[in-house]
């Protein structure tokens, strides 16, 4: 085997050159990137944590309304009783009609307590409604934060391959925007 030289051709010596004083538009790039990552992530968590409790309040929303129409159902019962009494005291007369009469009393009080709870069911139901529907429409500003950031992420990596500043403003404006409608979200508008 003999010894011979080895020759470098140009690309080599750029790689060379890269790899002992790196580049440092790429770097920068590479730093953005991260951040970018960061803070999707970020975006990301937000948006399942308010998907969450946007199904957590549709859940509660659900229960309440279930518990509100056993209440009526209930309602319904007692004023199926309380008619059956009325007739029973209709077509009696004495001890009988007096004890359909107080039947009668005692199922119109019963509805009157009823009332009240089931109203309430239901505007409790109401209410977990509403937060639900917020809460849908924060996740979907983190949801939109999210998309717009990972844009920026695609917009900084062709922006390594190809070299092009405008690419790199134009990833700085699109995170720039997703971090304003991150804030949106943040502010619960």
């Amino acid at each position: 085997m003999s010894e011979g030289f080895h020759v470098h051709g140009p690309h080599d010596h750029e790689v060379e050159h890269q790899g002992q004083h790196g580049d440092p538009f790429a770097g920068r790039i590479a730093v953005m990137t991260a951040i970018f990552a960061t803070i999707g992530a970020m975006f990301g968590y937000m948006g399942g944590a308010t998907q969450n409790a946007a199904l957590l309040f549709k859940n509660e929303a659900a229960i309440r309304q279930g518990e509100a129409s056993d209440q009526w159902n209930f309602y319904q019962a007692k004023s199926s009783k309380q008619n059956i009494a009325e007739l029973g005291a209709t077509l009696t007369t004495g001890e009988l009609q007096a004890k359909y009469a107080k039947e009668v009393e005692r199922y119109k009080k019963e509805k009157e307590e009823i009332i009240p709870k089931a109203k309430q069911l239901e505007d409790e139901s109401k209410a977990a409604e509403l937060a639900s529907e917020a809460s849908m429409h924060v996740h979907h500003r983190w949801a939109q934060a999210t998309t717009l950031i990972q844009i920026a992420i695609a917009l900084a990596a062709i922006t390594i391959l190809t070299r092009n500043k405008g690419l790199q403003y134009t990833a700085y404006g699109v995170a720039t925007a997703a971090i304003a409608v991150g804030a949106l979200a943040w502010f619960h508008v």
